[in-house]
């Protein structure tokens, strides 16, 4: 029997350590793009998540012999008219970086009071095959911006985006405790579910071939 292979087609080590570990499990032999097409870059272009994310999810579908996951992810905060949105991991241009997309978020807000500093975070992924969109997931969380960073762990933004239900941080809370309740997380689990329904109905098809 072949293996059924699946390709995260980011090169964010954060996303892909989350991705496979909501997949841990699934029987699928779960690949990132320095593994099998090294080099090979996608240059984000849409003004949605969506639109990023079916975008790249087809670009690399087209080049790898298997299912292709793509995401596009963010953080929208309302008193910055939804910024920074789709740059979010290029924020602080020329020479962003999670230091500096933080400090420029914290700067853009100074004297923002906290009533005013609602903020989600969003993620989108596209699950594509051979050139074709095979679902769309979509999952966000509601959150606030605290004053200054708090926490170690995660990347992005998660030492700023505060978590009232957890009364902290994303970056305070464990690997295990962000994934249960961050956007990744949710679009992750509703994947994995139409994986495991997808598995299944193809373990019934073999079984029922003469």
């Amino acid at each position: 029997m072949t293996e059924r292979r699946l390709l995260l087609a980011t090169t964010n080590p954060g996303k892909v350590r989350e991705i496979r570990a909501s997949f841990k499990g699934l029987g699928l032999r779960i690949v990132g793009l320095a593994e099998v097409l090294p080099g090979l870059s996608f240059r984000e272009r849409g003004r949605t998540f969506l639109e990023n994310a079916r975008a790249k999810s087809l670009y690399y579908s087209r080049r790898w012999d298997g299912l292709t996951l793509a995401e596009d992810s963010g953080l929208e905060i309302e008193a910055l008219d939804r910024a920074p949105g789709v740059i979010s991991a290029r924020f602080a241009r020329p020479r962003p970086s999670d230091e500096r997309n933080n400090r420029k978020v914290l700067r853009l807000l100074a004297g923002v009071p906290a009533g005013r500093r609602r903020a989600r975070f969003v993620c989108v992924m596209v699950l594509s095959e051979r050139g074709r969109v095979i679902r769309t997931f979509r999952g966000e969380v509601r959150g606030t911006i605290a004053a200054e960073p708090r926490g170690t762990n995660g990347f992005g933004y998660d030492p700023l985006f505060f978590y009232a239900p957890l009364r902290r941080t994303f970056a305070e809370l464990s690997e295990a405790d962000k994934s249960r309740v961050s956007h990744r997380g949710r679009a992750a689990r509703k994947t994995r579910a139409f994986l495991e329904e997808k598995g299944r109905a193809r373990a019934v098809r073999r079984r029922a071939l003469p």
